[in-house]
């Protein structure tokens, strides 16, 4: 095939699923270890993924008696990961809501540096009042005023990764000049959420500017990927979400007048695998055991705005929950689980269960053949570019993937054998942007003159 699967592995702690930490064979103190993250990045790198990937929130996350919470900085563990790989792409999360532009343009454009074109940034808006306060705000923006000051941040950053021209060091050792000043501009941005004057105090990178990624999917989400995003990190439950959703993105980054292909869906897939198809569930079925429902429950009655005692675990879900109009934190993602415990007629409990590994994403117990194929037909269906793959169990998980799934893609000539380019541009197949300050407008005819 000449269209190929880009895959992506999404690196949390001991793994995804919120009990991995309990099994013998983790590591419960590996949240907080280089040594952890640098061995999943070259195992990632082993079986020639595109990237790895890490999120992150300016908050500490749900309840610290459930699991692993605290996270390393991603663009610092990042950095000391790009020293001992050479091809694995690096992406980290940053907030738009709560970073400065000119500081967060600086951090990835150092990480491309150092990784010689490695680094993408997921851009999010952040959910939650609890971030909010950690940065003297009373309570979370509104939703849609989120993404409208993430879209000013994004315009801000590409301008300061732009403020240099990719010709500007001359480092002429004979004339004494090391940097073409002319080519050095200050930007001097003034709009609604920043006024920033430039340059950024740094090169133009090796990519240009780091690969854009986007991980919201309610409408303002969509809207946001469709104009800004070269891959897009998305949870969908079925091949027919994932279908529409991903012809929808496509067809929006169409309306922007952007090449659909210039965009990469990415859905996440928690694949626990096995020896046999038994196997597997008994695996899955060990990590449900060890789940404290409790613990989800209140995170799922904070989420939905209602009191816990609200909430019975051998109940399905009440029947006066909030809409998603009256949701300011993760839309799209309060809909997901609501939809799949309606339309599966799902206890509290096995909702718990079924977002245990996932937290709404796809989850997956089988052998690597049927991993394959799940994959293989959400690819060859149109419903995803490749995806983002989630371990249940780390490292064991990533291991399993990388030696006994990505074998069979190759075999069936969907995946690479071999890295055929050095950054995370090449991998995605997208070209190295235009600096927007050296694009030279087209010159206008000369209108005709009757007569």
């Amino acid at each position: 095939m000449s269209k190929q699967l880009h895959l992506n592995a999404f690196l949390m702690s001991t793994g995804h699923h919120e009990a991995s930490w309990r099994l013998p064979e983790s590591d419960p103190h590996s949240n907080t270890k280089i040594e952890h993250y640098v061995h999943l990045a070259r195992i990632a790198e082993r079986g020639k993924l595109d990237s790895i990937f890490f999120a992150d929130s300016p908050v500490l996350f749900g309840d610290t008696g459930r699991r692993p919470s605290g996270k390393l900085e991603p663009t610092v563990l990042l950095t000391a990961i790009a020293v001992q790989t050479s091809r694995i792409g690096l992406i980290a999360t940053a907030s738009t809501s709560y970073n400065d532009p000119f500081n967060l343009a600086r951090r990835f454009a150092s990480v491309d540096w150092v990784s010689n074109g490695r680094v993408g940034w997921n851009i999010v808006t952040t959910a939650g009042a609890d971030a909010a306060r950690n940065f003297g705000l009373d309570d979370v923006p509104d939703h849609k005023l989120r993404y409208e000051k993430a879209a000013e941040f994004v315009d801000v950053a590409t301008k300061l990764w732009d403020s240099w021209a990719d010709d500007a060091v001359l480092a002429d050792k004979e004339s004494g000049i090391h940097t073409d000043s002319a080519k050095v501009r200050a930007i001097e941005h003034e709009g609604r959420f920043f006024k920033v004057a430039g340059p950024l105090n740094l090169p133009r990178s090796p990519q240009g500017y780091p690969v854009l990624v986007q991980a919201g999917s309610s409408e303002n989400g969509k809207e946001f990927a469709a104009r800004y995003a070269e891959a897009v990190f998305t949870a969908q439950q079925t091949l027919e979400d994932g279908l529409e959703f991903y012809a929808d993105v496509k067809r929006r980054a169409a309306a922007f007048g952007r090449d659909p292909e210039s965009i990469k869906i990415l859905p996440g897939i928690v694949p626990v695998i096995g020896d046999t198809e038994e196997h597997a569930r008994e695996l899955d079925a060990e990590l449900e055991r060890l789940i404290s429902p409790e613990y989800a429950k209140r995170q799922l009655a904070k989420v939905w705005g209602i009191p816990v005692e609200n909430l019975d675990l051998d109940s399905q879900l009440p029947d006066d929950l909030p809409s998603e109009d009256e949701i300011q934190g993760a839309k799209s993602r309060f809909t997901l689980i609501v939809n799949l415990a309606r339309r599966e007629n799902l206890t509290l409990r096995q909702l718990i269960g079924r977002l245990g590994g996932g937290r709404g994403h796809k989850t997956f117990a089988g052998t690597a053949v049927q991993v394959a194929d799940i994959i293989e037909e959400w690819f060859t269906r149109g419903a995803a570019d490749g995806f983002n793959i989630m371990p249940a169990v780390l490292p064991s998980g990533l291991d399993r993937f990388v030696d006994e799934v990505v074998p069979i893609l190759q075999q069936r000539g969907l995946f690479r054998t071999e890295y055929s380019a050095s950054t995370l541009r090449g991998h995605y197949g997208l070209e190295r942007p235009e600096n927007q300050y050296d694009v030279v407008p087209p010159v206008a005819e000369p209108l005709a003159v009757a007569g």
